[in-house]
């Protein structure tokens, strides 16, 4: 083989180089298939916010940590989570170090774009009995039309009862579905943009028409499925304003390809980074800093609310942590640094017009940093510094970890937000990093298996 040109030499020592799945060995690439087969597990069990709480500590319990009880001096290599009205959750590693110097922050949010209960959402007409709905998150209406959807959710009954619903998952129960218009009635329809080709009132839910037997009453298919709705939860129409029911595609997750590597599925957004954090640190052994990995509800509409990151959820966490460290939660942010596990959207070579190809993120070129994310003139975002981009860019390439940069599409084409500014906001050196994800927010979202298991490895290193 013929001696390299100087040329092709200094190109390689200076020009930018990201070879992603390509230069992987066949252990790597059997790692992270094996890895994906727990991600489905858990897509599958946690398709809400409820949902994953409940997985994310019955996994925690199994790996040794215990619920948070306050005042109780805790000391290096103790686990503990702390459960946020059952729709957020953190747990805590202590590790060996002071808490003074610094701790090690993880946070993903666990709620997906779906479609909401409105508190008075059942009706009857045409002899058929539907839901009427809100959609929760950046949607694309018409994306959620003649698709099998199921049921999720709590009634909470005045006599402080919870009740948990889930039907439709399950191939023998019966499942829903929006309705659309069929396409020899649609002159009209097809008419209005693609924005609103199905409108927001139009996203009922199709849940019943047989009528109440014996009935000669008005709105006999309506008390049909409250009758059933009794009998099996012992709900009333009343109970519906207490309650947060929310509609989600009935898919299952599913290996993607000829090849299977990618996993197709609802809820990539946020969950594929929520597993890959949790994992991590179910992996991590006798840290030296302390390690936090937060699972956050409402990031989909402004993190908002007690349960979403834009509260003081974080800092009564850091607080406690403080008090038993003999510090103060103010000399733990200032020395703290913090991943925001979210995703980033995977450049489309069917849609490529709205990517800036040099600094978008792709398929099966490792795990993503987004600097900065925002809309147009960078609204809304953090906007991680230099020298803390440096320090992840270090830790990455020392571990021989796969990654890349990524924006979230051109300048002026959108752009949106993540946690991340919420924790910058508490002093915290932070920098987003994540998988790349193709449809992102539509029912059935594309990851490639290679992207998860990398992050995987780049939050494990995080806590090291």
């Amino acid at each position: 083989m013929a001696d390299k040109s100087a040329a092709q030499s200094l190109k390689d020592k200076l020009f930018l180089k990201n070879d992603g799945i390509k230069g992987i060995n066949d252990v790597h690439l059997k790692a992270s298939e094996q890895f994906a087969k727990g991600y489905k597990v858990f897509l599958d069990n946690a398709k809400t916010e409820r949902e994953a709480v409940a997985f994310i500590i019955d996994l925690a319990k199994q790996n040794g940590y215990s619920e948070f009880k306050a005042g109780k001096q805790y000391k290096s290599g103790d686990k503990y989570y702390i459960n946020n009205r059952s729709k957020a959750v953190a747990l805590v590693m202590v590790g060996k170090e002071s808490a003074k110097n610094g701790i090690n922050i993880s946070a993903a949010h666990i709620d997906s774009p779906r479609l909401d209960l409105k508190p008075n959402p059942l009706y009857e007409e045409a002899d058929m009995a539907l839901l009427k709905t809100h959609y929760y998150g950046g949607i694309k209406k018409y994306q959620w039309t003649a698709i099998p959807l199921a049921l999720h959710g709590v009634f909470a009954l005045k006599n402080g009862e919870v009740i948990n619903v889930c039907i439709g998952e399950d191939e023998n129960e019966p499942c829903f579905v929006v309705n659309d218009l069929l396409p020899h009635l649609a002159t009209e329809q097809n008419k209005r943009t693609l924005n609103e080709g199905i409108k927001g009132e139009e996203l009922n839910i199709l849940v019943g028409s047989y009528p109440f037997k014996d009935c000669e009453e008005s709105e006999s298919v309506k008390l049909n499925i409250l009758n059933i709705l009794f009998e099996k939860y012992g709900v009333t129409e009343a109970d519906f304003l207490s309650a947060e029911l929310m509609a989600v595609p009935a898919f299952k997750a599913r290996d993607i390809g000829f090849d299977g590597s990618l996993v197709g599925a609802y809820g990539h957004d946020d969950r594929v980074c929520a597993y890959a954090e949790l994992i991590a640190l179910m992996d991590t052994k006798n840290p030296t800093k302390t390690c936090v990995a937060v699972f956050a509800d409402k990031e989909e509409v402004g993190s908002n609310g007690n349960t979403g990151l834009a509260s003081d959820f974080i800092k009564h966490i850091v607080r406690d942590i403080a008090d038993y460290s003999d510090t103060n939660v103010f000399e733990v942010l200032k020395n703290s640094r913090c991943l925001s596990a979210d995703v980033n959207a995977a450049f489309d070579p069917t849609f490529s017009d709205v990517n800036e190809r040099r600094n978008a993120s792709y398929i099966n070129k490792g795990v993503v940093i987004t600097k900065y994310t925002g809309s147009r003139g960078k609204s809304g975002t953090s906007d991680a510094s230099a020298e803390y981009v440096a320090s992840i860019r270090n830790m990455l390439d020392n571990a021989n970890i796969i990654w890349q940069t990524g924006e979230l599409g051109k300048v002026d084409a959108g752009g949106g937000g993540t946690v991340a500014m919420f924790i910058a906001n508490l002093g915290v050196d932070v920098v987003d990093l994540g998988v790349p994800v193709l449809s992102m927010h539509a029912p059935f979202e594309t990851i490639s298996k290679f992207d998860l298991y990398e992050a995987y490895r780049a939050f494990l290193e995080f806590n090291k």
